[in-house]
Parts: C-alpha cells; structure tokens; sequence
C-alpha cells in the first residue's frame, strides 16, 4: 500500500510510493564525466577573468594582491543579472502600490554570486574541508552584512549544481538574494512552528531532531555541532536537511566553532550524492528567518538539500503532494553506509 506521510514542521503531505518503489541502486546513474578544465577561458568566474565580475563585495585574497584581480580564493560579486535591482533610496521609499485590484511594489533587492573557488572544475564534493569552510564564513559574512540592512526582510542563500537544478554556470559557484518581502511559502512554514510551539511550548524542529537521534533510521551524518538526516516525509529521493543541534532561531546565530563542523558535514553529505549516485543535479538553500524574528525560540535554522534525481508531474503540480519512490528509511541507510574513499 501507497503510505502518506505528514511532515511535522511544514505541515505538507508526501506519498510514499511503496508500490512503486526504487531500490537504492536504480537511482544511480552514469557519473556525469568531469571533463572540464581547471581553467576555462571564457568562464567568467575563472581566476583571470576578473574584469567580467568587477565590483568585489567580499574576498578572501593571497597577501598582497588587489581588489578584482587576480590572487583571490574566493570571491563575492554583484549578479551581473540580478533577480532584483539594489535600491538607491531610504527604506520608507519602497512602497507598495495598487494596479487596479492588484498589489506591487518595486523589484527591490540585493543579488550577489559567492564564487567559491578559482577552479573551474571543482564543486562542494570534492573541495577540501578548509576550502569549504571557506564557503561557509563567505555565507556567514554576508548574511550578517545584509540582515541589519533596513531594506531588506529576508536573506536567501542557495546553490544550483547541475543543469537539471539551474545552474547556468560550470564554474562553482552560490548566490544570495536580499529581498524586501516575506515570501508565502517562509511565511507559512514560520507560522505552523509559531503553532507548534504555542501548543506544545517546544520547537518543532528541535522535537525533530531529538526523535531522529532516538530513532537513527534516517540519520545521514553526525558530529560534534549538526546532524544530517532524510526527513520522514522527504518530498524528493534522498532529500536531506542539516541541522544544528544547539537551537539556533536564524543563521546569524552561527557561531564561529561551528563553522568548520557545519563546512565537514556539508562537504561529507554532497559527497556521498556525489560518488553514490553519480553527481547528481541538486539544490540547497538555507532556511532562516527574518531578522526580526531572531532569538524566538520556535524555529530553527537548518540547510535543505533537495537531489534532482526524478520529476514533478502533474498530478505534484495539481495536488501540492509530491509523490517519492524511495522510502526515506532506505534512502539514509544507503548513504548513511557508503564510505567515501
């Protein structure tokens, strides 16, 4: 029998397919052969190439080396097609306004690449763990930068790697995206762990979090400070969150110890996507909240990380309800098990 399964945080059903069901193995596919350069000359985030990216926001440089030129290890840009337009004025000019009964307002906001390397043929999987914790305080510190500017509302880090997920660009790379509303989806997932924790007095997330340590049939990865697992009602085969274990409202809580665990168990989980199952296509974004609403105890900030491996149809698309074909159980034994070499 087909099995639904509720997600406790976000309150959304997925469709355990158990009829359907996929056996670990018939999701792995032909590696995607890592054919590119290290250095790709048309590549606009190549080491090099600097004067197609200029208007640095953040590096992290060899000594002596200069603002957008070479000598950088990684390096934060303005998007050179950004998804929203940085505003020029005070934030009491970003109003919103009618169109006859519709509501709009300016497209607003801040949109930065993080170029995460000067290798052109590298990706999370297969940096070093220092490379990784590089990342991560590049995240950190543009986080912290752009969640005290009055202007914005929410913070959105994410990574598109592969075709199938986005990306438009070999070369590795993250974004970040400061927008000036609150989204509906964000918006609702805060509101059902307000709920939670006004019925309960407990967050959600860290109830989540201690049943996983109990029950250890999804558990992916653990350390020191996080915890990796396949959520019970995973809408994606092989959908994992990461946490950390100490309750954390927002990633501006963050703490400089825990960004090289965090770097360790993110770097680990993508490679065991990537040697595992061939270099799948994914996504991963981190869920915060808005800055007002740091330091409340009923959420928990955690990175979701969502493979590309089947296909939202129709029947996804007109119910809202994801249909999975692995069972989320299987899913983290099978990754929770391979070693990476």
């Amino acid at each position: 029998m087909p099995e639904l399964r509720e997600n406790l945080a976000t309150k959304r059903w997925v469709i355990i397919a158990t009829e359907r069901a996929k056996r670990p193995e018939e999701f792995i596919k032909k590696a995607e052969a890592i054919t590119h350069p290290a250095y790709d000359p048309k590549c606009p985030f190549c080491e090099g190439n600097e004067a197609a990216n200029t208007g640095e926001v953040l590096a992290y440089r060899q000594p002596g080396s200069k603002v957008d030129e070479k000598g950088w290890h990684l390096r934060v840009v303005p998007n050179k097609y950004p998804a929203l337009i940085e505003p020029t004025g005070p934030p009491a000019e970003v109003k919103r306004s009618k169109s006859g009964i519709y509501l709009r307002m300016e497209g607003v906001g801040k949109h930065e690449v993080v170029v995460e390397s000067p290798i052109h043929n590298k990706t999370i999987a297969t940096m070093s763990i220092d490379e990784v914790e590089r990342v991560i305080t590049a995240y950190r510190d543009r986080y912290l930068s752009l969640d005290w500017d009055p202007h914005y509302k929410l913070i959105i880090i994410f990574r598109n790697q592969g075709g199938l997920a986005g990306a438009s660009q070999v070369h590795p790379h993250s974004q970040i995206v400061a927008a000036a509303i609150i989204p509906y989806h964000v918006r609702a997932a805060i509101y059902e762990a307000q709920r939670y924790y006004d019925e309960l007095g407990k967050c959600v997330f860290c109830d989540m979090i201690k049943n996983e340590i109990r029950e250890q049939e999804r558990i992916v990865l653990q350390n020191e400070k996080f915890i990796a697992f396949v959520p019970y009602a995973a809408m994606v085969p092989y959908e994992t969150w990461i946490f950390p274990l100490q309750h954390e409202t927002t990633f501006a809580d963050l703490q400089p110890s825990e960004i090289r665990p965090l770097a360790q168990i993110l770097r680990d989980v993508l490679a065991k996507f990537y040697h595992s199952l061939g270099n799948p296509a994914y996504n991963y974004c981190i869920r915060s909240v808005p800055h007002y609403s740091a330091g409340e105890p009923y959420y928990h900030w955690y990175i979701q990380i969502l493979p590309r491996i089947t296909t939202i149809a129709g029947f996804e698309i007109g119910s809202g309800i994801n249909i999975n074909v692995a069972l989320p159980e299987e899913s983290a034994k099978f990754l929770r098990e391979f070693k990476v070499k």
